[in-house]
């Protein structure tokens, strides 16, 4: 199942890569997205850098037919990989997100691009459920929350550049 978000900040691309590299943003952006837990990391700073973010989620709200793959709760681990910035701030990078205990996983690339006082991000990511029969129930299932965990980056984010 194909997904592809983009948004835009009212910030240069510098200050959004200092967001996005900031534990404090992180944390903000899970706690906003109804974790139960969650753990961050951040290896690189300035030039490069590779966000882990590994979340507890509530299942309260998952059809039946996708809880009875998660016994162990609902771990998902969201891996943003970014290269360098070009010479007017752009960036691309990579985005895995892994919903542990399960064969659902969302891969895909990731871009921040530079416009000024401006900055566009962009998503374009595959999600699949390697389970006869039933992968395509949980990757509908699924679909949803990943697409309300980008927004509330977005969102997040948006708030974090404007205090």
């Amino acid at each position: 199942m194909k997904i592809s978000e983009t948004w835009s900040y009212d910030a240069p691309a510098n200050q959004v890569w200092d967001m996005l590299i900031d534990p404090a943003f992180q944390e903000r952006k899970c706690a906003a997205s109804g974790a139960l837990s969650y753990d961050t990391s951040i290896d690189g700073g300035a030039e490069k850098a590779t966000i882990e973010v590994s979340r507890e989620m509530p299942t309260d709200d998952l059809p039946s037919q996708v809880k009875r793959f998660l016994s162990g709760g609902l771990t998902v681990v969201e891996t943003q990989a970014w290269e360098e910035a070009d010479a007017n701030g752009s960036r691309r990078g990579t985005i895995t997100v892994l919903i542990k205990g399960t064969p659902a996983a969302m891969r895909g690339s990731l871009t921040l691009t530079a416009d000024g006082e401006t900055t566009h991000v962009a998503i374009d990511a595959d999600l699949k459920a390697g389970i006869p029969l039933v992968g395509g129930q949980i990757e509908k299932a699924a679909a949803p929350a990943i697409v309300s965990g980008i927004r509330v980056e977005a969102r997040e984010g948006q708030a974090y550049l404007t205090e």
